[in-house]
């Protein structure tokens, strides 16, 4: 197989921001590792969607809270691809809950896939990734709102934002861009999951477009940071929620 200019992993990519991601990095000429933890059916829709539009791409199924799992994305992106110019971590979990109801397992669960896979992420990226390519690590916008059940989610995003921010300053040397994409309401399967109708339009209320963002509007935001134009942007939060903070 030929190898491209531009290869990308994106994780969680069979569904919602993910899907999104993939297909607009694929439009921009990316040859796209989609990974999926359980979504294999969704997963290989983004790949048949890509390949229709003439790109290339391919599924692979990985929990990205086991410490092999990215070390793996790499090796098949790179036997598939060659380098690997950017990585989007896009892969998490939320179990919401006030702090003082919140049980270990749930805890330990939000830490080993929001913090624990999006380290050995940027880990692997720091020794694998072209000189000149792009990490890309989704936050939310849930840092800064603060609100009530959203505690454990909101620290392990936080904690997602400090290592970008430090790791931009030990890859620029290389010329690799490292930044955060923090999405407010976003509606996606992920988000909607268990809200009536009546708590989907306040929270539309809440923002001064008067509506949820779609994952589109967060690819996008990807799109531009791991494109030309956002060359000289790194060490950054980019706040993409249509104003609500």
């Amino acid at each position: 197989m030929p190898q491209l200019a531009k290869t990308a992993i994106v994780t969680g990519a069979s569904k919602g921001i993910g899907a999104a991601v993939a297909l607009r990095l694929a439009q921009d000429g990316h040859a796209i590792l989609a990974n999926y933890s359980s979504d294999e059916a969704g997963a290989n829709q983004v790949v048949e969607t890509i390949k229709n539009a003439g790109g290339d791409a391919i599924a692979v199924q990985g929990d990205i809270a086991e410490p092999s799992c990215m070390a793996h994305l790499f090796d098949v992106a790179e036997q598939a691809f060659g380098p690997v110019s950017v990585l989007v971590n896009n892969a998490g979990i939320m179990r919401g809950g006030p702090i003082g109801t919140v049980t270990d397992t749930d805890f330990d669960a939000q830490c080993a896939v929001n913090i624990g896979g999006v380290f050995r992420g940027m880990r692997e990226a720091s020794n694998r990734l072209r000189d000149g390519g792009t990490i890309v690590s989704l936050s939310s916008s849930v840092v800064g709102l603060y609100q009530p059940t959203y505690g454990i989610y909101a620290a392990t995003k936080a904690a997602v934002e400090a290592l970008t921010h430090v790791l931009a300053k030990e890859l620029g040397p290389r010329r690799i861009t490292i930044n955060a994409v923090a999405p407010g309401p976003v509606e996606t399967e992920f988000f909607m999951a268990g809200k009536p109708d009546a708590l989907v339009e306040n929270i539309k209320n809440m923002n001064p477009f008067g509506r949820l963002g779609t994952p589109e509007d967060i690819a996008a935001a990807v799109a531009f940071l791991a494109g030309p134009d956002g060359r000289w942007i790194s060490g950054q939060t980019l706040r993409a929620n249509g104003g609500v903070i």
